[in-house]
């Protein structure tokens, strides 16, 4: 290596991708059920009592439409449109019967989750909370899911904006061990690179980066007066099942993902296995 190039790595390990805060608006939500009359009032109580627990934050226009007023796909999202708000709220399967499809969204959320300009906040279905009080109680354990932390400053800022104040903030990063594995794998038929150093450098720089990400998130959030614990959990796994081991051990009130992907028009990644095998979490879908 050519001292240019020494001088260049350095450099570029040095720079950083600091945190930028924006304040995150949700003044109005639109709650779509496919229920009516007393059904509608209870569920309504239980969101606006998970949501109180953001304070000032949480949003003081509450909408609704009903299974009289969903109508078709198309429908719904010119309803959304015409409400212009700024958070929609639903459950899975609306309009079938989610015991006979336990193991999809339905398209009512698939479609949203894609298309809708605003986020979607998933909950459990009426059925559920009904037999299970302890759910949506607060968002006091929020963590933020996603496959690259660093400068994803929309996943923090919103994660940030639905934690309750003196609640914690957990950002993660899971390194995908898979696909490290595979560029190891290269990695070591190369002479010119000695693997053993690279498997140790690169892991290092791969963990650094989202770490040191998330110093300047804690540092951006406190200076903002932005009242949260910010946790972290950046390691190598396997996201999925690291995933959904942690939000269980950890006992997440809501968890804020991106379910949008710009080459493809289905929910990102792993995005969709979590948001239809976490069925009694709430999940916020950016």
């Amino acid at each position: 290596m050519t001292n240019i190039d020494q001088f260049e790595s350095i450099f570029k390990s040095a720079a950083k991708t600091p945190f930028e805060f924006v304040p995150v608006h949700t003044r109005s939500m639109l709650l779509v059920m496919d229920a009516e009359g007393d059904t509608v009032d209870w569920y309504r109580a239980r969101v606006e009592r998970f949501l109180k627990s953001m304070g000032d934050r949480a949003p003081a226009d509450i909408y609704v439409l009903e299974r009289g007023e969903l109508g078709t796909v198309s429908g719904l999202l010119e309803a959304v449109d015409r409400y212009a708000v700024d958070l929609v709220c639903t459950y899975r399967n609306l309009r079938i019967p989610a015991t006979e499809h336990p193991y999809s969204l339905g398209v009512y959320v698939d479609v949203l989750s894609q298309v809708a300009s605003a986020p979607l906040l998933l909950l459990p279905r009426p059925e559920v909370l009904e037999h299970q009080d302890d759910l949506l109680q607060n968002t006091r354990e929020v963590m933020a899911v996603t496959d690259n932390l660093t400068g994803d400053h929309r996943l923090v800022n919103y994660a940030a904006h639905f934690t309750a104040a003196g609640g914690k903030l957990i950002l993660s990063h899971i390194e995908d061990m898979i696909v490290f594995e595979r560029y190891m794998d290269v990695i070591s038929k190369l002479p010119a690179i000695e693997t053993e150093t690279a498997r140790h450098d690169v892991l290092e720089q791969l963990l650094k980066e989202p770490r040191d990400y998330i110093a300047s998130c804690r540092k951006a959030l406190e200076e903002a007066n932005h009242r949260v614990d910010v946790g972290e959990i950046v390691r190598l796994g396997k996201r999925l099942d690291d995933y959904k081991a942690l939000i269980a051990e950890l006992g997440i009130d809501l968890i804020v993902l991106h379910t949008k992907d710009a080459d493809q028009l289905a929910m990102h990644g792993y995005a969709y296995p979590l948001a239809v095998e976490l069925r009694t979490v709430p999940l916020l879908l950016l």
